[in-house]
């Protein structure tokens, strides 16, 4: 099995957790293995048409499936149908390709807003469907479950290997560092630059108390790779950090706010709303199959991340 030649089709390769995988793949390389990394330029994979053309030029053995229409939450807010169409598009067309073109292996990713939006904690796998998500954006939140009931489809009726990761919160080089629709992470960098710039303190909004899992586009990125080579279930797998790391979104600004070295450091806007309290998930099943892995510690993987947003302001996405 090692040693039978590979060829990787990364869709959606230009982005955060894309790039992150061309890193790990050099650190960790294997002669069997190529990787083809799509961006949207290659082609749009809501056309199925389009979809087939890519597979049948690059003749895959392995898919990892990022691409996937994304935005912040007012966008989702505004757009839910939108989100349910476009990405239920481009997942069937990638895995109805890959089953005709006779893929062996496709990892897909989820993202922790399938699960239910009333439920237990901490969250794990078998949660996915036993209830609805949050109403906010429930069109994208839909559209990423049924890639898991895809998947179990394509097994049970054709015997395909398509699975599925599900990562808590990302960060790294190359996120969306947008101040509305970023994420928390890079949202904060950017505003701290600016703070910086304007000689002014780092505005967070909320009480700073919400806590969260945060994992670095390597670390998810190493993963990916144990995934992709070693992981025979079709159900998912949460990619988290230790529920003992979670941490607050107060310290996560200091950390930031201390990387930037600001001199007027951190002003909460407790009239903001928090959002969720917490989203703890479990990454027991993980850790059942890499009891030893570490993760790169939050202030080494902000520090980084904070130097890769200052050398690469310019071409950023924000």
């Amino acid at each position: 099995m090692g040693s039978e030649k590979k060829i990787i089709l990364v869709t959606g390769g230009s982005g955060l957790v894309g790039q992150a995988i061309k890193q790990a793949k050099q650190q960790d390389p294997r002669e069997n293995e190529t990787f083809i990394f799509l961006s949207s330029k290659d082609g749009d994979l809501k056309d199925p048409a389009a979809t087939q053309r890519i597979f049948e030029r690059y003749k895959p053995t392995h898919v990892i499936h990022l691409a996937a229409m994304v935005g912040g939450l007012f966008n989702n807010m505004k757009h839910n149908l939108d989100f349910l169409r476009n990405n239920i598009l481009i997942n069937d067309n990638v895995l109805q390709n890959s089953y005709k073109l006779g893929v062996k292996k496709v990892v897909s990713c989820l993202s922790t807003c399938v699960f239910p939006d009333q439920t237990t904690y901490p969250i794990d796998e078998t949660m996915i469907h036993n209830g609805p998500p949050h109403s906010s954006n429930f069109g994208y939140s839909y559209a990423k479950r049924l890639i898991d009931v895809q998947n179990h489809a394509y097994n049970q009726q054709h015997g395909c290997h398509f699975t599925a990761v599900i990562p808590t919160n990302v960060f790294g080089a190359y996120d969306n560092f947008n101040l509305e629709d970023g994420h928390v992470i890079p949202g904060l960098i950017h505003k701290a630059y600016i703070a910086k710039k304007e000689g002014k303190p780092l505005v967070v909004y909320g009480s700073g108390k919400p806590l969260r899992q945060f994992i670095y586009s390597i670390d998810l990125a190493k993963l990916f790779l144990f995934v992709l080579r070693e992981y025979e279930e079709i159900d998912p797998i949460i990619l988290s950090v230790d529920e003992s790391s979670e941490v607050s979104i107060g310290e996560v600004a200091q950390i930031i706010a201390d990387a930037f070295q600001l001199e007027h450091g951190i002003i909460l806007d407790s009239t903001k709303s928090d959002g969720q309290y917490k989203k703890t998930a479990s990454n027991k099943k993980l850790r059942g199959y890499l009891p030893d892995f570490q993760f790169m510690p939050l202030k080494d993987a902000i520090e980084r991340t904070v130097q890769w947003f200052n050398l690469n302001y310019h071409i950023a996405r924000k």
